[in-house]
């Protein structure tokens, strides 16, 4: 699926020419966040809703107010994943997007960019998901990726998903029959399992000798 299918052209941007009143009005009928602003088809910035609905003058035109535009944009090569940075980053629901010649040609919609996450392998394919944890100066990728293989398992993707102190944990999707093979590996490599699974024999074992424990105290 090509990501560019999703550029879009249904709201025309605005010139500075524009007034404020064209502006609030776009917004009306819209349900947006920013609108980009253009000149010859080069972007200028972005306006944001709740910076034009402070205006009052509703006659004046926007120029006069270009000091409250935001800068972001997406290239036309641009991946899933760095729009939704960009998106993230910005608080915002549409991304102007420039041609390789600096041009505006279009933009993205956030709903449109999710969906086309949402159906991708890395989302649907029936998988486990695994999080794990290690001091960041020990960690691998390539150990990471070596030690699902050997198992037999099938890496779909990985990612950073958080960095509490000196630690980082990583998501991971994995298709495996045998994922309790899998966790007990990264065990053996010092990484700490932060999902639970609950053919997890390590932790079975864990809460039989608490149990057991537990019982002998008793009596």
């Amino acid at each position: 699926m090509n990501i560019n299918d999703y550029i879009l052209k249904e709201i025309k941007a605005l010139r500075l020419k524009s007034t404020v009143k064209s502006a609030k009005k776009l917004f009306k009928n819209y349900p947006i966040t920013h609108f980009p602003v253009i000149e010859d088809n080069n972007l200028l910035g972005s306006f944001a809703e709740e910076d034009i609905q402070t205006i009052d003058e509703k006659e004046k035109e926007l120029v006069e107010y270009s000091y409250l535009m935001t800068s972001f944009f997406a290239d036309e090569k641009a991946t899933v994943l760095e729009l939704l940075k960009i998106f993230a980053d910005n608080n915002t629901t549409i991304i102007p997007v420039l041609s390789k010649d600096k041009k505006y040609i279009g933009y993205y919609d956030l709903c449109d960019v999710l969906d086309v996450f949402s159906t991708s392998p890395f989302m649907i394919e029936e998988s486990e998901t695994l999080i794990i944890e290690k001091l960041e100066e020990d960690y691998s990728m390539g150990e990471i990726s070596q030690i699902v293989e050997a198992n037999g398992g099938k890496l779909l993707g990985l990612y950073v998903s958080a960095k509490p102190n000196d630690h980082v944990q990583i998501t991971l999707k994995i298709v495996s029959d045998e994922i309790n093979e899998i966790i007990q590996t990264f065990r053996r490599y010092d990484y700490k399992i932060v999902s639970n699974h609950e053919n997890d024999i390590y932790l079975e074992d864990l809460k039989n000798r608490s149990e057991y424990l537990q019982k002998y105290l008793e009596m």
